[in-house]
């Protein structure tokens, strides 16, 4: 699977950690979007959308700019990310 990677997420307002595939080719924005709408789904509407929320990396705490790829960011397989 050479345009998808798996990653570690770790949604903290729900105390959750999913381990997931996403595509390289798409924007982070678009990934975010699309994971916020399956956590609302996974709980019932626990999981609230926020539109200042932003994907930072655990390892260093970088803030993943919506604009860019996943290719065109240091994400790779293994990555962990966090949702806040």
């Amino acid at each position: 699977m050479k345009n998808k990677i798996l990653i570690g997420l770790c949604v903290p307002l729900i105390e959750k950690n999913y381990d997931i595939y996403i595509p390289v080719n798409k924007k982070i924005g678009t990934i975010k979007k699309l994971i916020e709408e399956c956590l609302v789904e996974l709980t019932d509407g626990s999981y609230k959308i926020k539109e200042d929320s932003n994907f930072y990396s655990k390892e260093t705490g970088q803030i993943y700019d919506v604009n860019k790829s996943v290719r065109e960011t240091d994400l790779k397989n293994g990555s962990k990310i966090i949702l806040i």
